[in-house]
């Protein structure tokens, strides 16, 4: 599977969101994208998964535009104010509504596997506000990545809650080496901390 962004571009209401910008990234791929704080790195995520029609220029899945086959194929982890979880929530209601929206058994006795089998059984009752960064980016990737038919991972700025980028960037190198397609935003690292040469939001490659 391969899912190209060709110059796309979004304007909110006040001005542009997201000015044209380009990534091509496939299956066991992993691709970084750099741009301001600010929504929209988020909106760049959302056009590239079909959650969001582009104003201008096209998102293609294997050369064709498909937006609902997009949006089965795809995840994005951790968007603020569209995926990010509540903070007051504890892990197992947060672990029990992902694995119900990804289509996998969701009981009681399935999270607890679940978080077990993930080294977190001990933090089930924790707020997912206090989780350590590591620790929420690596599950909340997980879950998205155990989706049924995901193909593709977008993980939306794990930089804003960690400075440390290995915490993130070894995360997503493993789920791209296991074969997933991985697009990871940033926002707050400098681009020449990221392991790979950025995209970037407003650039054509």
């Amino acid at each position: 599977m391969q899912v190209h962004a060709d110059r796309v571009s979004i304007e909110g209401p006040h001005g542009t969101l997201l000015p044209p910008t380009s990534l091509t990234v496939a299956d066991g791929e992993l691709a970084f994208v750099h741009g301001v704080p600010g929504a929209g790195v988020t909106a760049f995520g959302l056009a590239l998964t079909g959650r969001m029609r582009p104003g201008t220029g096209v998102v293609t899945i294997d050369g064709k535009t498909d937006p609902a086959r997009l949006r089965r194929l795809t995840a994005v982890v951790d968007a603020p104010g569209v995926s990010e979880p509540d903070g007051a929530l504890s892990l197992r209601v947060v672990a029990g509504e992902e694995l119900a929206l990804g289509g996998r058994p969701a009981g009681k006795e399935d999270v607890a596997r679940w978080l077990s089998e993930h080294d977190a059984a001990g933090l089930a009752n924790v707020r997912f506000e206090n989780l350590e960064p590591a620790v929420r980016t690596r599950l909340l990737t997980a879950l998205a990545a155990n989706r049924r038919g995901v193909r593709m991972l977008v993980l939306d700025t794990p930089d804003r809650h960690t400075s440390e980028v290995s915490d993130w960037a070894d995360l997503a190198r493993k789920h791209a080496e296991a074969g997933l397609a991985v697009v990871v935003l940033t926002a707050t690292t400098p681009p020449g901390a990221l392991p790979a040469t950025p995209a970037r939001i407003g650039e054509q490659p």
